[in-house]
């Protein structure tokens, strides 16, 4: 059998001179599911061998699911994970396979394990590389768990006559932080063909483009193919897009899987002259936005096995109108319950706009007056507070809460997941209730600004009226208070987005921000003093769906309690 890297002792031909038949499996792993992901992988390489191929690759830490997190730390969990791997060599006898997956490295003391892609090949393992650059930012935390690789060298197959670089994820993301280490040109300088990059790369809107440039540089730079595979699907807050490619050594996409969707896909390499290259058309961001996030949805419910499905408070609204229906895109209309709570500050067109929706996206709408409740509290707040006519944000607050333990009543009675409804310009500024909107499982929108919420329903009537235009035409309001709108207590939207996108996604502090036309630098200051108080907000509303390079949760982490103000 050949030695396993790069020296040999025979002439060989080389991938310029004799064709590969690769396949690109880009499959939807779940977090944990051990067995379920070593089948995904087995049905995938039993399918690329009976297309003729001669290797398959999949994606990184298919076998786990990425991320495993704390599971790591568990006793069992990664010799229960390299069992899974040992029964999956056994699809490797018609087949090589390159399996992204967590390795025992007692050598490399404290932490022992490493993430890496492992060869499957005769029925066995081969051999495996580990992952060099162990990304530490945003929602990346892998120092907390995996030692980084001390060499990096190719690989050589039975069967193949071709020298494999194995870069998994981050190792093509070199030039993208300071690292000191370039893992792609040293393994092209010790002869690498063609790099193989299993991958787990989070989804944001545009990221499949900004990802093919980054790698087609890469190919470029070290003058070879770069085959990329990723997974795709929701885990938690994060949803993977796939969007699987071959990039050749000139830059150019010879191959590109879809975005959102699992498949397997067959290339030759080297590419023939002449051969069409890729047709590469990126869904619109707009689209882009609603297909992450019914995905997220989805795979949110199924991959907790939430059988009955989602209820959402229905006030009228377009935040509640575009999260019901991305909630139906996702899960079907029948299971998804919408209830329209009006109160004492309700207008009547916010009850007849939900029940509208409702009957348009084909979904239940039960009404639930909270007027009678309210007006017990404000008997309560008279023993509490003193009588008077108006308790403010008391009075406007209860509303909310009230609402917010119906929803919940709801989900108790009848096992149902509450979809909360903020989107994030609102959830920036805390312009939320605290145990009233912000109560649910899952915050759909809450990486979703005001802007991009509107354009998320003008999208959703793309084929018909499916949001009442009328909800997207009226002003917003929380209706907590007579004649209340959101324009009363926030800068315009337009405005407060701008403003927003600076500080959070381009990370400026408040010095620095550029006001937007039509706002003040002390308005522009005092938005993201808003941003910075509301902190303990968000740390106790759902789990936010990633839709940007920068979402609340554990991508964003600044401490409550702080004084800086610069």
């Amino acid at each position: 059998m050949p030695r396993v890297g790069p020296a040999r002792a025979r002439p060989r031909q080389g991938i310029l001179g004799a064709t590969m038949k690769l396949a690109l499996a880009q499959i939807n792993p779940t977090v944990g599911d051990l067995a379920g992901n070593r089948r995904l992988a087995e049905e995938a390489a039993q399918k690329a061998a009976a297309a003729g191929a001669d290797i398959v690759v999949l994606p990184e830490l298919a076998l786990t699911g990425y991320p495993p997190m704390d599971l790591l730390e568990r006793d069992r969990f990664v010799a229960d994970q390299e069992a899974e791997l040992d029964e999956l060599a056994k699809a490797s006898g018609p087949i090589a396979i390159v399996v992204g997956a967590v390795v025992r490295t007692p050598e490399a003391r404290p932490k022992g394990i490493e993430n890496a892609a492992v060869v499957l090949a005769g029925g066995r393992r081969l051999t495996h590389r580990s992952k060099t650059l162990l990304p530490t930012y945003d929602v990346f935390d892998e120092q907390r768990y995996f030692a980084n690789a001390k060499d990096r060298t190719p690989v050589e197959v039975p069967g193949l006559d071709a020298l494999l670089g194995l870069a998994v994820c981050e190792d093509t993301w070199f030039q993208t932080r300071p690292y000191p280490i370039d893992p792609v040109s040293e393994l092209a300088a010790q002869g690498a063909e063609i790099i193989l990059n299993p991958s787990a790369s989070p989804w944001h809107v545009g990221k499949a483009a900004e990802r093919r440039a980054l790698l087609a540089d890469v190919a470029k730079r070290c003058g070879r193919a770069v085959v990329f595979v990723n997974q795709v699907g929701g885990n938690d807050e994060l949803v993977f897009d796939g969007g699987s490619c071959v990039i050749g050594p000139d830059g150019s996409v010879h191959v590109a899987m879809p975005l959102f969707e699992t498949g397997l896909a067959i290339c030759e390499l080297p590419d023939r002259p002449g051969r069409a290259l890729a047709d590469v058309r990126d869904p619109s961001d707009v689209e882009q936005l609603e297909r992450g996030l019914v995905l997220g949805i989805r795979d949110y419910f199924l991959k907790q096995d939430l059988p009955p499905g989602a209820v959402i408070g229905l006030s009228g609204g377009i935040d509640s109108a575009v999260t019901a229906h991305l909630a139906v895109e996702a899960l079907g209309a029948d299971r998804v319950v919408g209830i329209a709570m009006p109160g004492p500050f309700s207008s009547d067109h916010s009850i007849e706009d939900a029940f509208e929706l409702g009957r348009r996206l084909g979904i239940q709408v039960r009404r639930a007056d909270i007027s009678p409740i309210y007006d017990v509290y404000r008997e309560l707040f008279a023993q509490l507070f003193g009588r008077r006519d108006d308790y403010g944000l008391t009075q406007q607050n209860i509303q909310s809460r009230i609402r917010g333990a119906i929803l919940m009543a709801c989900s108790n009675e009848e096992n149902r997941l509450v979809l909360a409804t903020g989107n994030k310009s609102e959830l920036s500024v805390g312009y939320c209730t605290l145990y009233g909107d912000t109560v649910g499982g899952l915050a759909v929108l809450g990486d979703v600004y005001k802007r991009d919420v509107y354009a998320l329903a003008r999208h959703a009537n793309r084929s018909g009226e499916r949001i009442p235009v009328r909800t997207i035409d009226k002003p917003p309001s929380a209706e907590l208070a007579s004649g209340q709108f959101d324009q009363n207590d926030l800068p315009p939207y337009d405005i407060l987005d701008d403003v927003l996108s600076q500080a959070i996604e381009g990370g400026r502090s408040r010095a620095s921000i550029v006001p937007p036309p039509g706002c003040s630098h002390e308005v522009a200051q005092s938005i993201v003093r808003r941003l910075d108080r509301n902190e303990y907000k968000r740390r106790q509303t759902p789990l936010v769906l990633r839709t940007s390079e920068k979402a609340f949760g554990g991508g964003r982490r600044l401490p409550i309690v702080h004084r800086y103000i610069g």
